[in-house]
């Protein structure tokens, strides 16, 4: 199944490391960055797990749950995340699912022939509330994700969705952000009474604050 931006993010029900777990039921009214592994005990996977970890705070105040997924049982994973903990001196609480028959990889096209017939890929899935999918990135097994950009991503599209805009190329909260084309000057002036700079006519940039 491949899955597109826009499209509704499948449900399921699995276990996991804090029990039995429904995707949608858990998500609630949050979004949801769902971030897939290869396999528990491997070294690239055990930094962005610590990562996911120490950046709670920020995912938090974004409103936002990080979910987990790798190809091993939720006893595997509760081992794993004593790893996790020690080597990358976090306190990793978010869950992890299980996904040893690969059926949740397989419903989210995590699995690629062409890298490996049973490992995940580095998938990355932004859900907003309404379980739509609203950002995907695929990484190889062997390069580590950024996850400043996994953060600038949501601001950017929780400030799209906030104010009616639309971010340039290498966007950083408190930047100038544009102003899309298909809002005419009229209905500009009242949506962004501060003003604009039109570097173009279909290339206006402003502030929001």
């Amino acid at each position: 199944m491949s899955l597109h931006i826009g499209d509704t993010a499948p449900d399921f029900s699995t276990d996991s490391t804090i029990g039995q777990l429904n995707f949608h039921a858990w998500a609630g009214d949050s979004w949801v960055f769902f971030f897939s592994h290869p396999a528990d005990f491997t070294p690239v996977c055990t930094t962005e797990m610590g990562r996911t970890a120490q950046l709670a705070e920020q995912f938090a105040a974004r409103n936002t749950k990080p979910l987990g997924l790798s190809t091993d049982t939720a006893a595997e994973h509760l081992k794993w995340i004593s790893d996790v903990n020690d080597t990358q001196h976090t306190d990793l609480k978010f869950p992890i699912v299980a996904d040893a028959d690969h059926k949740i990889a397989m419903l989210y096209d995590m699995i690629h022939p062409e890298e490996s017939d049973t490992a995940a890929v580095r998938s990355v899935f932004i859900i907003d509330p309404e379980k739509k999918i609203r950002l995907t990135m695929t990484y190889p097994m062997s390069v580590g994700r950024n996850f400043d950009e996994i953060l600038r991503v949501i601001d950017a599209l929780q400030l799209s969705d906030a104010k009616g805009i639309a971010t340039p190329a290498d966007w950083r909260a408190g930047d100038k952000v544009i102003i899309p084309p298909s809002i005419p000057n009229d209905d500009a002036k009242e949506l962004f009474p501060q003003g604009w700079e039109e570097l173009r006519p279909y290339l206006r940039l402003t502030d929001v604050g």
